[in-house]
């Protein structure tokens, strides 16, 4: 009998860490017959503690949801003393959609196999790939199978990985890098810190494949230093690689060397554009730089780089093992293979998903996240994080591919898909969205560090009541300069969650500045709280949480609330049982 643990960031957050002691010491102090093992994240982040039961002489799994230690110690006595698998803690039927409608290759073994230890790894096919392209394939053939693929960048541009791999193949030099970023910095994104934490090596095989084609003898992998249990475990691969004979002098008694470092950035999102992402591995500051010369040609202390985000490489083990015509099998024309999203915000079933490219966003949100938190109408789908758009509740029949998303002003990004309901302000959204990049520039442009500026100000204007008429033209304007004028995909794409929302949901920004409303009624601004004398029971409940006392009134009769006073904290609506607060 098996018993895994998810021990992701997620599942350590939600308790993960106190399960897994608890597991141990009942198993310690019946002596049971169990191997008990930490695994990644599955992916079911609304389900942590994840816990699963592998029955292996009958070959059965069974998974369990939101297992503490008190809920373990009653599971492994039914299951394990009684073999009655503990029904209640069952994953339930209807979040089984959630993994069953997903098509897995670079979340392989996510969840599935213990991180830090490589001969899990191995079991699973590890580094067959690598032997492969050492033994059997010119690296010149190895980018042909990465062309066959279509795979395409998965950091947000979607550029072809064979090109890049072939640039730098062919760029002269004595020394060659092979760089991953691993600079995750968009809100609400987490595919590359759990991609990290559950299978590493898939990720450092990539980067050795292509290392070989492109003739790399160095790596480096850019990681946020906010991410701990990601380099902590980066590190332990890197060993147990080294020990075993996949990194190092000779790979497996080949011509074929390669080492790699991991660099700790600072958290700087503009090191997320791969020339920032240079000077900063430089001990420079994140800027970028003019291309060309592109990193292919001058790079890495101006010799040869190629850089692919964590997804990219991680797709590149599997592609080698199953052929290029597999992974090209799947997606769209020009789309190929799969796609990971971190699935977040009003969604009920939120987590890590990958399908194939394709896939519609409502078959994403509703087929494999369940729908919207309590039931709420959609609004709307922010995709690609700040450097994306938002997508309004009609297009949400748009394939997730490249082409469909950037036609409806958005980008694919990374993968953040932020879901929103009806109680989401797109001109708030815009504004937190904009604050971020605003704040993120590295004020190399003007166009970029003013414009940002210029353009938050007008927003902070417009969500606070004071919005004039030309504001949405004079966002427009400005937008369009900022992308026209920028030096790098930050300030290129910063204005895309402004003009995006204006150019899908242009009634709320005229409902904000000519009718001073909010029409989701989050601008505290401009609400307005008054009390329906019909539905008030006088229980006072309003006016003992009114921290300002705007509430008045005598006993036994309706209470009134003195707008002059009001500063709109909405307590009053909280505590009202009987629905007569009027917020408007």
């Amino acid at each position: 009998m098996i018993i895994t643990v998810g021990m992701g960031s997620c599942g350590i957050a939600a308790g993960a860490q106190k399960t897994f002691d608890a597991i141990t010491t009942l198993i310690e102090k019946e002596n049971l017959d169990v191997t008990l093992k930490p695994v990644g994240c599955i992916g079911e982040c609304f389900n942590e503690p994840v816990v699963e039961v592998i029955d292996d002489e009958n070959n059965k799994h069974y998974l369990y949801a939101k297992i503490d230690g008190e809920k373990a110690e009653k599971l492994l006595k039914s299951h394990l003393h009684q073999g009655v698998p503990l029904e209640e803690y069952l994953v339930p039927q209807e979040d089984r959609a959630f993994l069953a409608k997903q098509t897995r290759i670079a979340l392989t073994d996510c969840g599935v196999i213990n991180p830090e230890d490589i001969a899990e790894y191995i079991e699973h096919d590890g580094f067959q790939a690598l032997k492969h392209c050492l033994f059997d394939l010119t690296p010149e053939e190895v980018i042909e199978e990465i062309k066959i693929s279509g795979l395409r960048g998965r950091g947000g541009a979607g550029f072809p990985t064979w090109f890049k791999w072939n640039a730098a193949r062919q760029s002269q030099g004595d020394i060659k890098y092979m760089i991953c970023n691993a600079d995750e910095g968009d809100p609400g994104a987490f595919m590359d810190r759990s991609l990290l934490e559950s299978n590493p090596h898939s990720v450092l095989e990539g980067m050795m494949i292509g290392a070989y084609a492109i003739g790399a003898a160095e790596g480096k992998i850019y990681v946020r230093a906010e991410y701990p249990l990601a380099i902590k475990r980066l590190k332990k691969a890197i060993q147990e690689e080294a020990e075993n004979g996949y990194l190092g002098q000779h790979i497996l008694g080949t011509d074929f060397s390669f080492r790699l470092e991991i660099k700790a950035g600072a958290g700087a999102f503009v090191c997320g554009e791969e020339t920032a992402l240079i000077a900063s591995l430089e001990g420079e500051r994140g800027m970028p730089r003019l291309k060309p010369p592109f990193p292919a040609e001058r790079g890495y202390h101006q010799k040869p780089s190629n850089i692919n985000n964590v997804e990219t490489y991680a797709n590149v083990p599997w592609i080698l093992r199953h052929g290029g015509n597999a992974f090209a099998a799947m997606g769209t024309e020009k789309s190929k293979g799969t796609k990971v999203f971190a699935l977040a915000g009003k969604v009920k079933k939120g987590g890590l998903v990958e399908v194939p490219m394709g896939m519609t966003i409502k078959e994403i949100i509703f087929g494999i996240g369940g729908g919207i938190k309590d039931d709420k109408e959609i609004k709307g789908v922010q995709m690609g994080g700040p450097s994306g758009g938002c997508i309004p509740k009609s297009l949400l029949n748009t394939a997730v591919d490249y082409e469909s998303i950037t036609k409806v002003g958005a980008i694919m990004g990374s993968g953040g898909m932020i879901v929103m309901d009806e109680t989401t302000c797109m001109v708030d959204m815009a504004r937190f969205f904009l604050q971020f990049t605003k704040d993120e520039s590295c004020g190399k442009c003007v166009h970029c560090r003013i414009g940002t500026k210029r353009m938050l100000e007008i927003l902070e204007r417009i969500v606070n009541g004071e919005g004039k008429d030309g504001d949405i033209e004079t966002l427009k304007s400005l937008g369009e300069n900022i992308i026209a004028g920028s030096l790098c995909g930050l300030g290129q794409s910063a204005p895309n969650p402004v003009l995006s929302t204006i150019r899908h949901f242009e009634e709320e920004y005229r409902a904000h500045i000519e009718d001073h409303k909010c029409p989701a009624k989050k601008c505290k601004p401009l609400l307005t709280f008054s009390i329906d004398p019909e539905k008030c029971t006088a229980c006072m409940a309003c006016k003992k949480k009114c921290p300002v006392d705007a509430i008045s009134g005598e006993k036994k009769k309706p209470q009134e609330i003195d707008a002059n006073i009001c500063i709109r904290c909405g307590n009053c609506e909280a505590v009202c049982k009987f629905g007569a607060v009027i917020v408007e």
